[in-house]
């Protein structure tokens, strides 16, 4: 497929990549930082053609795999699937990872954090619910151990369970408990951490009530 390049040329909808001719005929593109460096009448041989073609590959995938860090935070194991849904090589693949995790973008450690963090803010859930979202995630254990050290179930439980309480404050103590003790359940909390939390958080709600009473007027 040796050739001499007679056009290059950028593409109409993307100012970033340039269409390489060889001999007249559309060969394959370049992304334009990379096309800079060749030149009109230039000949290609076999070798410099494919390391042209496998540089574009990885800097398609590479592109791919910034738009998908784009959304949130992923994990090394989300990114190298997202790459293979898209049929991109493994060693292609492997390379635009060790280039993201050259470049900061990708880092597990961090990426278990804002995990946890971001649970704990929006939708607190047990440790042991944590850990099974990152290991889905791919994220390896000695990773999530360390992100999940400082958890302190109960504190994640009264605040997983405080706003549904709410929502239940004109039922029965017995109807109040099983429905907010079965919430936190569902949410991985261990029994031996929900029922206390749904007590306090019963009492707490029964002293708003009563303090938000108006005294009787005696006089």
């Amino acid at each position: 497929m040796a050739g001499r390049i007679t056009a290059l040329r950028y593409q109409k909808h993307d100012d970033q990549r340039v269409n390489v001719y060889l001999d007249g005929e559309y060969a394959f593109a370049l992304p334009a930082l990379v096309a800079a460096t060749l030149k009109n009448g230039q000949d290609l041989d076999d070798v410099q053609i494919a390391a042209l073609k496998a540089e574009n590959e990885e800097g398609q995938a590479y592109d791919r795999a910034l738009r998908f860090l784009s959304f949130r935070p992923r994990s090394v194991a989300e990114v190298r699937h997202s790459l293979e849904t898209h049929q991109i090589a493994t060693d292609v693949a492997d390379s635009v990872i060790q280039r993201l995790l050259a470049a900061g973008y990708l880092d597990d450690q961090a990426f278990a954090q804002f995990w946890v963090a971001d649970r704990e803010r929006f939708k607190p859930r047990a440790p042991v619910a944590l850990r099974q979202e990152l290991r889905l995630k791919g994220v390896p254990e000695d990773i999530i151990a360390e992100a999940l050290g400082s958890l302190d179930s109960e504190s994640s439980a009264y605040r997983a369970g405080a706003a549904y309480a709410r929502r239940l404050s004109n039922l029965d103590q017995r109807t109040f408990r099983q429905k907010l003790g079965n919430h936190l359940l569902r949410r991985g909390f261990q029994h031996d951490v929900v029922w206390p939390v749904v007590d306090r958080l019963w009492r707490q709600q029964r002293d708003d009530t009563e303090g938000g009473e108006s005294p009787d007027d005696d006089t």
